[in-house]
């Protein structure tokens, strides 16, 4: 595949799920490459949120190519996502006009959970129903309505630390992998972080430096959100056939489940 008009660049796959993401090297000199990315990289380059976008380029096929700078650094570990950095940078997000009005403007719209819901009950047709999925659907369902919330912001939709960059100075901090956005309830990515990273005695000192406050409204909206999101991780791993995958996930449902029943206690 050739993304340039000299022949000096090595292109490599850089990973990811869609196989639409390349290194670039020549010498000394690395990008990040990636083929029809969303307009949204702009406005989150320009926000800080992703590093620097330096060009895009529309090939004679159509495709477009975006590169940005290659970041020189890591990954976060798990134990780095309870971290105030993360905080403020979720904080920075959610609160961004510049990316909502993008997105708006891209076509998205908020989503309920109404709207998740009835995605996710859709997809469900046909599959196998365990007592897990039959349990998280019914409650869904049950709690649709009580768990909606009206202000809508821009979500990455899947925090996992693996999207999480940080550079070399240990300072620069970068959220990728956007293909996933939406805009919603921000519980959608604070479920995320606080069950998979945060352990719940710590909840409360997280929330603050995010600036909210830990509320039986909150906890309703982060509970649902994250049975919601299992389900649609579980979803996924089935269609790639990922069998310990779907054991896991199972089993956090399960777990979900009986700690959604004592909230409503």
């Amino acid at each position: 595949m050739h993304f340039f008009d000299g022949d000096n660049w090595e292109i490599s796959p850089a990973g990811g799920l869609t196989g639409e993401a390349y290194m670039a090297s020549s010498g000394e000199s690395k990008l990040f490459i990636k083929r029809n990315s969303s307009p949204f990289l702009a406005v989150l380059s320009a926000e800080g949120i992703v590093p620097k976008l330096l060009w895009t380029r529309r090939m004679d096929n159509g495709d477009v190519l975006t590169a940005q700078t290659w970041l020189k650094g890591r990954v976060l570990t798990p134990n780095e996502m309870a971290s105030e950095q993360v905080a403020e940078m979720l904080k920075k997000i959610h609160s961004s006009e510049p990316l909502l009005t993008m997105m708006k403007r891209l076509g998205k719209k908020p989503v309920t959970t109404t709207q998740l819901l009835n995605r996710l009950s859709s997809q469900a047709r046909g599959r196998t129903e365990t007592r897990a999925l039959r349990q998280s659907l019914n409650f869904l369902k049950d709690n649709a309505e009580r768990a909606e919330y009206p202000k809508k912001m821009v979500c990455h939709s899947d925090i996992n630390h693996n999207n999480w960059l940080l550079g070399e100075d240990e300072k620069s901090l970068y959220l990728v992998d956007w293909d996933q956005a939406v805009i919603a309830d921000p519980a959608m990515d604070l479920a995320m972080l606080l069950y998979w990273y945060v352990e719940e005695e710590d909840w409360e000192d997280w929330l603050s430096l995010y600036g909210m406050k830990r509320t039986k409204s909150l906890q309703l909206r982060l509970v649902w959100h994250m049975i919601a999101m299992t389900v649609r991780f579980m979803f996924w791993h089935q269609e790639h056939a990922e069998m310990k995958k779907i054991i896991l996930f199972e089993k956090d449902l399960l777990w979900l489940n009986d700690y959604a029943a004592g909230l409503l206690v």
